[in-house]
């Protein structure tokens, strides 16, 4: 078996992204992976997913906030 192929690919690739230590990767993949995109809702979407998957991996919400700030600049 390759190493290739035991890493997981990256739900996105951009520098603050890359810049997260590897237990926050996984959260803000877990948190792309499992918002519904096609909710009516958005806003009560990602609310319920991002505390879904902070418990989940048992981390504040801050991780995936903080994350969603830098990347869009507000």
């Amino acid at each position: 078996m390759k190493v290739t192929q035991l890493l997981k690919p990256n739900v996105v690739d951009t520098t603050e992204f890359n810049n997260l230590p590897p237990l926050h990767k996984d959260v803000v993949s877990d948190f792309f992976n499992q918002v519904d995109y096609d909710n009516n809702d958005v806003v009560a979407e990602v609310e319920t997913t991002i505390d879904k998957v902070a418990t989940q991996h048992n981390v504040n919400t801050d991780v995936i906030y903080n994350y969603i700030e830098k990347e869009t600049g507000e």
